[in-house]
């Protein structure tokens, strides 16, 4: 795979390579049974199924090794589009998708299906607007196509602002998700598992780029919709004897809206309430910023610069959507199940049986702490006594509080970024499904670091080294610089993971917000406009990204401000009922310290508020407007681009042709 021959002779017989793979991803898996059933200790079993994935995807990685130019940066622009479906829904499904999302559904309810309404209808964008035309014109990466269409590097250099902003954002996130899975597999601190993942990230992409991600997130997407689909139709066939988890979602349903009446729930907590967390406004805006944001990440709108024509880029559209599909549709009926087996297995038991019970074992081995995804009465699981000192704090009511008080629903807490990889334990499932599990969120959380770390050495090192630094870099020189600069952006992501800023769903949707406001009008106008010109483009990515990065920071970092002035999208504690705007009147550390550790744990995703009613991870709704006015009214105001560019433009529309960028190759 190493040479063009080699390459060629791999494309022609991928169904026949990934056949076998899967064939021997399967006998694996069937092998860790046995040695779990022979007695061997689960520690040991996680262990083998990390060595095995990352081994797996480690020698595809470096039997793709290349010194080409093209093949680096684009894959040689010869994957079919059925390939390139799955790998970009490898890259696509990040841990946030595998990891985060049925945990998002699992916190938020109804409310939870803005994400998936969001991230499926961004690929229509895609289809419709971008990816063809991207292909068309030829680029290596999104700045490319800025500098050509916008007339020089000022907009080329905005472009790389934009994507290293919502890129590294973005892969902190996955390796926050390669850090939970490596902590509880292999049983390690957090802060050290994340650099475990690294080295996965590392051997999947320093070699062989694009060439080599693409190949393995072949392989890794085959590893996680496997893992994601087996311990929920497991369940499905458990209960009600259909292995179709999608069609037993409504008396999942049922059940929830049964248990929780018998609980007591609080009705903003319920399930199936629509309108419960998000109100209309940010429901509806989440989607929009979801839908937006996903027709403008780098990291997958460079995957359509690698298939052979305009054609295949349209169609891996359409399957990228159908593979993203079979997981986004399962998505919800994990969720309804994790919760229904933690209503049934977890509350209304003694506080004691959390501290005797193998069946619990694994809510002792999440919530240790240090890693805390579990927690009892706002604190990790550590003593009994801990715990029952904890909850006395938390509910003062109860008399004679002890080791027999029932967990109640207000008492107990797991992240949304916990649910996936803890389903199989809570249910009692054989560990090996759990290993399983963990094996395709690492897969999950690799393939798509994998595409953003691509993203920004390739911008470093093509669009700032090679076309603003050094144009006479030799192949070897770019290929060198473009890998150093990946393992230095790939070591500083890993240490800003390690120190945990927030729950891998929110970082995510952060990423989005950036990229729709500050990439998506340059995009969109460049292909569809030919009024708008280099200042109008400049103004607006620079005025959309910097409205919607203000929004975050302050509403994220700095809650308290003009809060008084401005109504927060969620001020209450609804444990204690107390108000923020009450509560902020003092210190301002105090206030952030209270809303982050207090009202965040007690009401889930509680801490993504905002000013004017609209949640943080929401922040595009200010700058996308913002973008696309100030590069219209800025284009207005000054000349137009000249006849040629005009002509250029209409080019790019035209979905035959030859390809308009010639490629340099040496």
């Amino acid at each position: 795979m190493s040479s063009e021959a080699k390459g060629g002779d791999f494309t022609s017989n991928l169904g026949r390579v990934y056949a076998l793979y899967t064939g021997g991803f399967f006998a694996f898996v069937l092998l860790m049974y046995i040695c779990e059933l022979s007695g061997v200790p689960p520690v040991y079993i996680g262990y083998m199924f990390v060595a095995f994935t990352i081994g797996v995807y480690a020698l595809i990685g470096i039997l793709s090794r290349t010194m080409q130019v093209s093949e680096y940066y684009v894959a040689g622009r010869k994957v079919p589009a059925f390939y390139n479906g799955m790998a970009t829904a490898a890259d696509w499904m990040s841990a946030a998708s595998f990891i985060g999302m049925a945990g998002t559904l699992y916190a938020l309810g109804y409310d939870g299906l803005a994400f998936i309404l969001g991230w499926t209808g961004g690929y229509v964008l895609v289809a419709i607007l971008i990816a063809p035309f991207l292909r068309k014109f030829g680029a290596y990466t999104v700045p490319d196509f800025l500098a050509a269409r916008y007339e020089g590097n000022a907009a080329r250099i905005c472009g790389i602002i934009v994507l290293m902003a919502c890129s590294f954002t973005y892969v902190v996130a996955q390796i926050v998700g390669t850090g939970l899975i490596g902590a509880r597999l292999l049983g390690m601190p957090f802060e050290f598992a994340v650099f475990v993942g690294l080295v996965g990230i590392l051997v999947c992409s320093m070699l062989g780029g694009m060439r080599a991600v693409t190949w393995t997130q072949v392989a890794q997407y085959i590893v996680l919709i496997i893992a994601y689909l087996i311990p929920v139709v497991i369940l499905s066939t458990q209960k009600f004897g259909i292995p179709v988890p999608q069609l037993t979602y409504g008396s999942v349903l049922s059940e929830i809206a049964a248990k929780e009446a018998l609980l007591n729930i609080p009705a903003a907590a319920l399930h199936v309430a629509p309108f419960t967390r998000y109100d209309p406004l940010n429901f509806f805006g989440l989607i929009l910023c979801l839908m937006v944001g996903t027709a403008s990440l780098p990291h997958v709108l460079m995957r359509y610069f690698t298939t052979p024509s305009v054609r295949e880029a349209r169609t891996s559209v359409a399957w990228t959507l159908l593979f993203i599909f079979i997981l986004y549709f399962t998505a919800p009926a994990y969720a309804a199940f994790a919760k229904l087996e933690i209503y049934t297995n977890v509350l209304g038991q003694p506080l004691s049986t959390v501290f005797t019970s193998e069946s619990l074992s694994w809510m002792r081995s999440y919530g240790r702490p240090g890693l805390a995804l579990v927690q009892l009465c706002g604190a990790p699981i550590d003593t009994l006594q801990a715990t029952i000192a904890a909850c006395g704090k938390l509910t003062p009511a109860i008399a004679n509080l002890s080791e027999a008080t029932p967990i109640a629903h207000r008492m107990f807490s797991i992240a949304p970024d916990g649910i996936v990889i803890s389903t199989p334990e809570i249910a009692g499932l054989p560990y090996v499904v759990a290993g399983l599990v963990a094996a395709g969120g690492l897969a999950a959380a690799l393939s798509t670091a994998d595409g953003l770390l691509l993203a920004i050495a390739n911008a470093l090192s093509h669009d700032v080294y090679y076309k603003m630094v050094n144009k006479n870099a030799t192949t070897a020189r770019r290929l060198v610089v473009a890998r150093v600069l990946l393992f230095v952006v790939a070591i500083l992501a890993a240490f800003v993971a390690s120190t945990r800023p927030d729950d891998i769903v929110a970082m995510v949707a952060w990423a989005f917000s950036l990229a729709a406001a500050g990439l998506f009008p340059a995009l969109v106008l460049g292909i569809w406009s030919k009024r708008v010109n280099k200042y109008g483009a400049v103004c607006g990515i620079l005025a959309g990204f910097f409205a919607t990065l203000f929004y975050l920071v302050i509403t994220r970092y700095y809650p308290w401000i003009g809060v008084e002035y401005f109504g927060m999208y969620s001020n209450v504690n609804p444990v204690t009922g107390a108000n923020l705007v009450d509560v902020v009147k003092l210190k301002a550390e105090n206030a952030a310290l209270y809303f982050q550790n207090v009202v965040a744990v007690s009401h889930p995703m509680a801490n993504r508020v905002g000013y004017f009613s609209v949640a943080n991870i929401s922040a595009g709704l200010f700058g996308l407007p913002v973008g696309f006015i100030v590069m219209y009214l800025v284009s207005l105001v000054t000349p137009a681009p000249s006849k040629e560019l005009q002509n250029f433009i209409d080019e790019v529309r035209r979905p035959r042709g030859k390809q308009m960028m010639e490629e340099k190759t040496s």
